[in-house]
């Protein structure tokens, strides 16, 4: 078991988990490789570890590890 910070939060994950799985979980949705959802439609979050943007491409290929800081954005419509 691996611990981070989900959103200023403390969470135990399993090791060896990729920012794709966290967010897959954290949204209830199933996501490509390229980090889009399979079912299609807009995922609207953005995620940050250890306060950096990670595109969304790169989210299976970022395994996450003990003390990382991870911040995952929904994006909301208005002003």
């Amino acid at each position: 078991m691996t611990a981070i910070n989900l959103n200023g939060s403390p969470r135990t994950i399993t090791a060896g988990r990729t920012l794709a799985d966290l967010v897959g979980e954290i949204t209830g949705r199933a996501l490509a490789a390229d980090g889009q959802p399979v079912d299609g439609a807009r995922l609207g979050v953005a995620v940050a570890r250890n306060a950096e943007v990670v595109p969304r491409r790169s989210w299976s290929a970022t395994t996450l590890a003990a003390g990382d800081d991870i911040e995952i954005i929904n994006a909301v419509q208005g002003g």
